[in-house]
């Protein structure tokens, strides 16, 4: 074990030799660390937390009682082959969260952003990738391969299928199904999620420009008026004032192993 001698390390911990653990980290009783974990400064695991694999968690990041990280991925094509998980700082993990290593298939890499909290019973599975702020309410599944970007936030008891991507800014209601892409700003709800309109309490929040959003307005009026991706590449061609309408078509128009949610 590599540590800081001002750590404060519970000694019912088991911390692996190879470990290293970072100035001011606090790690309560009964946890276990791996032999390739690197916890970076002020993380606090608070009781019977179990961190493994090749796994980094950044500065001020607190995880609680019976959380897992960084165990081999729930994919039956995993064949121990050596991938990561990396979770940013000032993180809020909380209780039986789980949060597995990437696949060779995946690209090797499980990533969480910075200041994301993640609800009790939630789940992050193999080569996801979260963007900041990201909140995840209690008991969200995020299948494989996702890419959940800055700003998301997922309601409770959701599930998001593998291979979706949720954009910047989005609110998915609780108890949806969330089957295709979701556009930045989106808000999505239903058993079968469907795209019924902007997230405009999230802009409002944010602070975004009452120009930007009267402009987001208009797009999605327009993108429910015929072919989704017809017309989103129309708009693009137009050209837009706004940055974030841009954001919109750009991610539409980008590569995707989904289809979208539509508008109904």
């Amino acid at each position: 074990m590599n540590s800081d001698a001002q750590a404060n390390i519970h000694p019912s911990a088991v911390i692996e030799e190879g470990a290293s653990i970072g100035p001011g980290c606090k790690i309560g009783p009964f946890c276990h660390i791996g032999a390739q974990v690197k916890l970076a400064a002020n993380v606090e695991l608070k009781s019977h937390v179990v961190i493994a694999g090749n796994t980094t968690v950044g500065e001020g990041t607190v995880v609680f009682p019976f959380a897992s990280l960084g165990q081999i991925p729930q994919d039956l094509k995993y064949r121990g082959e050596e991938t990561r998980l990396e979770i940013g700082a000032r993180n809020r993990i909380r209780e039986y969260v789980t949060m597995n290593c990437g696949t060779e298939g995946g690209g090797g890499l499980t990533k969480v952003g910075d200041d994301g909290l993640f609800m009790a019973n939630s789940h992050v599975a193999h080569d996801v990738q979260i963007g900041d702020r990201v909140i995840l309410v209690n008991s969200v599944a995020v299948a494989g391969h996702c890419v959940i970007e800055d700003d998301v936030i997922i309601g409770g008891l959701s599930g998001v299928h593998q291979w979706v991507r949720i954009g910047h800014g989005a609110i998915i209601g609780a108890l949806s199904m969330v089957t295709a892409d979701v556009i930045p700003h989106g808000l999505v709800a239903g058993p079968r999620a469907a795209l019924e309109g902007l997230n405009l309490v999230g802009l409002k929040r944010r602070g975004v420009a009452r120009s930007d959003i009267s402009a987001l307005r208009a797009m999605f009026t327009e993108l429910g008026a015929g072919n989704f991706r017809d017309q989103a590449r129309k708009l693009s061609d137009e050209g837009s004032e706004s940055e974030m309408v841009r954001e919109v078509l750009d991610f539409i128009l980008g590569p995707s192993d989904r289809s979208f949610l539509t508008p109904q």
